[in-house]
């Protein structure tokens, strides 16, 4: 064997001075690194608060919301539209009716058609009549307005009462009928 092959295989630590200095350096260095990690990620804390305190966990690991249980009704949704009234006398129409078929019933309709109904009426899952399909919608609309008022309210076959979103108000359940209605005229 030649002199170079020797040097090829040797190791850089030649003396136990040095074997003890790597083994020392192989513990403090990764100790270090990750205690300036540490130090670090404690930057972002609010000042002053340690985020090892229970306050602190506790407030990280807060729920997000609280079930009540409680035998008191629940107070009335406050999303819940008032229906609009009619301001002129209109012929034919009593003072305080709600109005029929106005801008604001329309665009109210569309909005819940677009986020309860749309899933089905849309694709016409589980039988439901399409949007603006009139042979599918004309039986139903034979049997007159409050008919189908009726079953949006309280569910018929696969659909159930209100599109599945019980929150809605029925003012709102009324328009989105309205709406797919006038869609199939």
């Amino acid at each position: 064997m030649s002199e170079h092959d020797n040097n090829e295989h040797s190791s850089f630590i030649k003396t136990p001075k040095q074997l003890i200095a790597v083994i020392v350096l192989a513990f403090v260095v990764p100790i270090g690194i990750i205690s300036m990690l540490a130090s670090l990620a404690m930057k972002g804390a609010e000042p002053g608060t340690n985020a090892a305190s229970e306050e602190a966990v506790a407030k990280r690991l807060k729920p997000v919301g609280e079930v009540v249980v409680s035998n008191e009704p629940a107070p009335p949704p406050e999303a819940a539209a008032a229906p609009v009234v009619v301001a002129a006398a209109t012929p034919g129409v009593p003072a305080g009716a709600p109005a029929a078929g106005g801008a604001g019933d329309a665009a109210k309709g569309k909005s819940v058609y677009d986020t309860a109904c749309m899933a089905c009426h849309g694709t016409g899952a589980a039988g439901a009549p399409k949007l603006g399909d009139k042979a599918a919608w004309a039986p139903r609309m034979k049997q007159g307005m409050p008919a189908l008022y009726d079953a949006a309210m309280k569910g018929k076959g696969a659909m159930p009462p209100k599109g599945g979103n019980m929150a809605l108000p029925d003012a709102d359940v009324k328009a989105a009928v309205d709406f797919l209605a006038s869609q199939a005229k």
